[in-house]
């Protein structure tokens, strides 16, 4: 009876150990899973900290260098009222508005900037058919090879500028972008930490960054930059 309790161990025993060995690889396993997860979430509010801060340091320039054009991306009337500006001091030969309401007529946006009649007729071109910031890009490419510029003044908000350049960068790479960012509220000095409204718009524009990011590191173009050279 002993001898057949002892065999009975001994076949018990490989089974044991067998099960052991894998609930220790299983912890292993958990434990890397949860290092990783730990050191991507550290990277990400990094990342995320980085992102404000440069945002909030990015100044509107007092005297911009003269460019070819000047493109600017609907989402406020201030980014028009500097985008024409711009235009009217020489800064850029014309200028793009892109994004706009397709309801939106060339004498409405001229009423809302005040901006000259003539100056409308002969200089703006108007963009209606981007719905976001990654078909402002696309369709802002098109307007560039079109008229062979090189050298672009780029106009949208401050918080906006570090993905409109990642967009733009990415089909535009025969030209130069020159940022002008307007900057509606002073957010320098973790000014965006004590306001609960700046908070919530950084957060969201630095996970649509990541975003744009992806889709530099993973560059998909589109259909029209294949066919540019035709």
């Amino acid at each position: 009876m002993k001898s057949r309790d002892s065999a009975d161990m001994a076949e018990a025993a490989p089974d044991t150990f067998r099960v052991s060995r894998g609930a220790s690889r299983l912890r292993r396993v958990l434990r890397n899973i949860g290092l990783l997860a730990l050191v991507a979430i550290v990277v990400y509010l990094l990342g995320f900290g980085w992102f404000a801060s440069h945002v909030s340091r990015l100044t509107t320039p007092a005297d911009p260098e003269p460019a070819d054009a000047i493109i600017v991306l609907t989402g406020g009337q201030s980014r028009l009222d500097a985008a024409i500006s711009l235009l009217e001091t020489g800064k850029g030969a014309r200028l793009l508005i892109s994004g706009v309401h397709p309801t939106a007529s060339r004498k409405q946006l001229q009423r809302a900037t005040k901006g000259d009649t003539q100056l409308f007729s002969c200089c703006i071109d108007i963009d209606r058919a981007a719905l976001d910031t990654i078909g402002n890009a696309e369709e802002s490419a098109k307007w560039v090879q079109t008229h062979g510029y090189s050298r672009i003044i780029l106009v949208t908000n401050n918080y906006h500028m570090p993905r409109s350049l990642l967009e733009m960068g990415r089909l535009l790479q025969g030209a130069r972008l020159v940022p002008y960012p307007v900057v509606n509220s002073n957010l320098d000095n973790g000014g965006w930490l004590i306001k609960p409204g700046a908070f919530r718009v950084l957060f969201t524009e630095y996970n649509k960054y990541l975003l744009a990011l992806g889709r530099v590191v993973l560059p998909i173009r589109p259909a029209f930059a294949s066919h540019a050279g035709d």
